[in-house]
């Protein structure tokens, strides 16, 4: 088959395009990489010239558009579940009507695939999310400033660099003279997570 043909066939295009979102997905995860980036723009442009190519439903690309308001305002905002359920639901039904059947209603997509990577995708985006949204949740509310005038011990020689024991965190650490391990430090400074800490005299 030529493969400009394979690429204008919807349960390609349809699989391309549920492929590339979930590594778009996945790069708002792990940004920084630059992999996963590039990755989902190359299948994104290729479920792009499938999508020129056959026609489309405008609903369901609307539905899809819409769908990534509730899913930033679960990940970045509110964290909250419903708004979670209803990005899960706008992602796999606008995926799976995209391209036009015979009527409105009718997905040109086979029904079997779509069924079989709307449950993958679903349940993907699901475990994946409330991961995240678990891990917020558990992060420490303290206020980390409060870690200044605290005493705590010397975990390596600081000078340049170093780390310390403070209440029982460790953060990293430096001196403007050489402090030796297991010396007694208070912390006079931080920066941002580097602590500037000098030898405590009691």
């Amino acid at each position: 088959m030529n493969p400009i043909d394979l690429l204008i066939n919807p349960n390609v295009a349809y699989l391309l395009l549920v492929i590339g979102t979930l590594l778009v997905i996945l790069a708002l995860f792990t940004p920084g990489t630059g992999l996963l980036e590039i990755g989902a723009l190359f299948i994104l442009i290729l479920a792009g010239y499938g999508a020129y190519n056959l026609p489309i439903n405008l609903w369901a690309m609307i539905l899809l558009l819409i769908g990534v308001v509730p899913f930033l305002l679960a990940l970045r905002k509110s964290h909250r579940i419903e708004f979670l359920v209803i990005a899960i639901l706008s992602n796999v039904i606008g995926a799976s009507f995209l391209f036009q059947g015979a009527t409105w209603w009718q997905p040109a997509v086979n029904p079997i695939l779509a069924v079989i990577v709307s449950i993958l995708t679903g349940g993907y985006l699901w475990i994946a999310v409330t991961k995240v949204l678990e891990v917020e949740r558990r992060r420490p509310v303290h206020d980390a400033s409060s870690v200044i005038g605290k005493v705590g011990e010397a975990k390596t020689e600081i000078h340049e660099e170093g780390s310390v024991q403070v209440e029982g965190e460790l953060w990293s650490a430096r001196a403007e003279q050489v402090i030796p391990l297991g010396a007694k430090v208070r912390v006079v400074k931080r920066e941002g997570f580097i602590l500037l800490v000098e030898t405590y005299a009691q």
